[in-house]
Formats: structure tokens, C-alpha cells, sequence
């Protein structure tokens, strides 16, 4: 028995595990490529599973079901026939999927080239659902836009929302407004949220374990999908950038300053080379870079850009021990949540707003190329100071002004009212009603 026989056989005889329910969801189009890209470790191949067992309680042949993992060990080195090997060797061991209809499961297929070709070759030519997943932007950007040309259709996995956290805990996800007993559970479970993070695998472990695993994370995305993908020399620069991108997260971030800390450290790296990590860190989904809101793509481009971590607990496991950056993590969280809602729209629908008095709002939501936007957000863990509470507002009046929007929110971590201005309402929100949408 050869090895991809082996692997397909092994699939076969095993259960399908348990998941955790997520709550993306795949469509159900027969004649189209579903692409689940993400971050490594973020759960795609769960979701993978999570879809298996959809379709056999629908009453599809397990026979029928491929699931090939193309960074399993026992397939390297990858050779130019591997995926028409496999999908001979499947249809060979079940004929019958070939008539009836096969669904085929392609995790990491980055891994492979020229996929891509392969996978529209089998839309157009099989009687078969297929299923990829990777752990490249590019997968959305390059291949499925261009290869699929509208039969592919892409999503984005990100870890764990606070949502999912609550259904991997068996709690119920409030419909309404809850008690009090229930709301002070769940201002409690937000606030583990963002010290533990929405990485499966990581949630039942203890601190230390946690911090390791995730630090361990960083490291293999690094290895895999920057130095060995983009054959990148200089292993000391891209973890030394990598790391103080992520401890800078909710940050506005200079590569420029960066730059001339690197080398002030002794570590020579040109800016050119850093702007090119940049994009790599982001396409390999470790984080994402947030540019100013304005019509003019040169000032988006010039302007520095705030970052933000894959998720909170990874950027709270790589801070400075003894760091806390409560208000940051929240921010982050925000931002994810933002992400995982405006799914679909066009790159730039999240910005941040400059006001014309230099003051700054967090999130604004819309088309930086019209100048329409729709939201505008503002995080603030504490508004009981009340040089705080004025700063937020101001801005966020001000925004309002410039936008014309009669309607903004803070997001904070217990505060919660509406505040009248002389154009407008302001909502304070807790984070854990917001992101909750209760």
C-alpha cells in the first residue's frame, strides 16, 4: 500500500472528531471552490471536520469524503503528481464517489504548487465538492480571484471570537439583554477572553502553558511561512521586526523608526526589506496593518499605519512580562471583531479617522475612496476619569461633525449610557455587549 492509499484508508477508518461549533459558515453552492484561509492553529482544519459532519448527517456516504493533509510528513517531499495521484488513488478505492459525487478536503494546500489549476480543473471536469484550506492571504487575493474566476469562494477564519469562546464553554449566548447574574458572567469569561485569546487549543491550558504555546505559535508561523516560504536570510531581523510589530499592537507603527531601531541593536536590515516582512507577516495572517481614512491613496500610503495582533492572548503572551495593555488587547479584540462582521467588503473598509484637529478616532468604518463612511468606534477601557471621557468624546464629536454621522460608540470594559451631543447621540457600550451585538 503506497502512501497516499495509506492516508486515505487511515481517514477512512477513523471517527470524525468532536468540534467546537464555529460560527463562520461555508456556502452550500455545488459548483464552487469554498477556500478557508487563516492563521496556522486558528481552527480551519476543525472547520473542515465541523463540515463533514454536516454533510454525513445529510446522509452522504462517509466512502465518499476525502481529507488529505498536504504538510503530513509521511507526503514529503511533495512531488509535481501528488494531487492527481490522490484523486486517482480516492476514486480507485471508491468508484462510486466518482458518478455519485465526491467531496474533497485539501488542508494546507498552499503547500502544493500549481493547486490552483488543478482545483478548477476538477470543477470543470468532476462531479465533486471541494474543500481547500491554507494559511496564505494570497490563497483570497491571487488564486481564488484570479484561477477561480467566481467560482471560488473565499473565508476568513480567524481564532476563536468571544462568541465561540462562550459555546466551546457550554454557555448559552444571551438573545436579549441578561440578568445581572448572567452579565457579570460574562464581563468576567470577556475578560479572560482577552488575556487567554480564541485559539483552540490553548484554552484549557494554564498560564504558563498558554504564554509557551503561543510564543511557540509566533515561532512556527515565522519559520514555515516566512523564512522557508519567502527563503528569507536573515532569521535574527524577521523575529526581531515580528516581535516588536506585535508588542506595538493597537499601535501606530513607523517602519522607519523600526528600522533605525534595528540597527541601533546592531542588526542591519534595509527598509525595503522591512516593508517586504511587513506584507509577508500579513499575508501569513500573524497580523494586520489599519491605514488613516482619506481619499487620497498617496496620504493612506505615507501615513503610518496601526497594527493589530491575530489575536489579543498571542499579543498579551509576547508583551513584556508584567505588561498589562488592557485598553490595547481591547482594542485589538475590537478590531477582530470588526474583521470577522464586514467579511466580504472590499480591502480598507476598517480605517482609522484623524480628525481636522489632529484628534484621533479608533475605528471608522466605510469607503476611504468616496469619503462615505457608516461607523465610528472609540475604545476605551475607563471612561471614570473625566479628562478621559472628555478626550473620547471630543473626538469622537468632531468625527461626527466631519462625517456627518449622528450616531457613534465607545467600547468600554464596564460602562455603559448614552451621551447627547449637540448633533448626535454618543453609545458607551461594555465590550462584552458589543461584541455579543446584545
Amino acid at each position: 500500500m503506497d502512501t497516499i492509499e495509506q492516508l486515505i484508508s487511515d481517514f477512512q477508518e477513523r471517527p470524525l472528531p468532536m468540534v467546537s461549533p464555529r460560527l463562520a459558515t461555508l456556502p452550500d453552492a455545488s459548483n464552487m471552490a469554498r477556500v478557508i484561509i487563516g492563521m496556522r492553529r486558528s481552527g480551519k482544519t476543525y472547520l473542515l471536520f465541523q463540515e463533514m459532519q454536516h454533510l454525513v448527517a445529510k446522509g452522504v456516504d462517509r466512502s465518499h469524503i476525502l481529507y488529505v493533509n498536504f504538510e503530513d510528513d509521511r507526503l514529503q517531499p511533495l512531488g509535481p503528481d501528488v494531487l492527481d495521484r490522490m484523486l486517482e488513488t480516492f476514486y480507485r478505492l471508491d468508484p462510486a464517489a466518482r458518478s455519485e459525487g465526491a467531496y474533497l478536503f485539501l488542508d494546507e494546500i498552499q503547500a502544493v504548487d500549481g493547486w490552483s489549476r488543478f482545483a478548477r480543473r476538477v470543477l470543470d471536469t468532476e462531479s465533486a465538492r471541494l474543500y481547500v484550506s491554507g494559511s496564505s492571504a494570497k490563497m483570497l487575493s491571487t488564486e481564488v480571484a484570479t484561477e477561480f474566476r467566481g467560482r471560488g469562494y473565499a473565508v476568513e477564519l480567524l481564532p476563536f471570537s468571544f462568541a465561540e469562546t462562550l459555546l466551546y464553554k457550554n454557555m448559552e449566548l444571551p438573545a436579549s439583554k441578561p440578568g445581572a447574574r448572567l452579565r457579570s458572567q460574562l464581563e468576567a469569561a470577556f475578560t479572560d477572553y482577552l488575556r487567554v485569546g480564541g485559539f483552540p487549543d490553548v484554552q484549557d491550558l494554564d498560564e504558563a502553558e498558554r504564554i509557551q504555546t503561543l510564543q511557540d505559535y509566533v515561532q512556527l508561523v515565522l519559520l514555515r511561512d516566512i523564512i522557508d516560504r519567502h527563503e528569507v536570510k536573515n532569521a535574527h531581523a524577521v523575529r526581531f521586526f515580528a516581535l516588536s510589530l506585535l508588542q506595538s499592537s493597537s499601535s501606530l507603527t513607523s517602519v522607519n523608526r523600526l528600522a533605525n531601531d534595528l540597527k541601533s541593536r546592531g542588526v542591519a536590515v534595509g527598509k525595503d526589506t522591512l516593508y517586504d516582512l511587513l506584507d509577508y507577516f500579513t499575508d501569513a495572517f500573524l497580523l494586520f496593518t489599519v491605514p488613516v481614512f482619506n481619499r487620497s491613496l498617496r496620504v493612506r500610503e505615507a501615513n503610518a499605519k496601526k497594527v493589530y495582533a491575530i489575536d489579543p492572548g498571542l499579543a498579551f503572551a509576547v508583551a513584556p512580562a508584567g505588561v498589562s495593555n488592557l485598553g490595547a488587547r481591547l482594542e485589538n479584540a475590537v478590531y477582530l471583531e470588526l474583521r470577522r462582521r464586514l467579511r466580504g467588503t472590499r480591502d480598507g473598509a476598517i480605517s482609522y479617522y484623524s480628525t481636522s484637529a489632529d484628534h484621533e478616532v479608533d475605528f471608522i468604518v466605510g469607503d476611504p475612496e468616496t469619503g462615505q463612511a457608516t461607523q465610528l468606534l472609540q475604545i476605551c477601557a475607563d471612561l471614570s476619569r473625566a479628562d478621559t471621557r472628555e478626550r473620547e468624546v471630543c473626538a469622537l464629536e468632531e468625527a461626527m461633525n466631519e462625517t456627518g454621522l449622528s450616531e457613534s460608540t465607545i467600547v468600554t470594559m464596564h460602562d455603559a449610557e448614552d451621551v447627547n451631543i449637540a448633533d448626535g447621540v454618543i453609545h458607551v457600550v461594555p465590550a462584552w455587549a458589543w461584541m455579543l451585538g446584545v
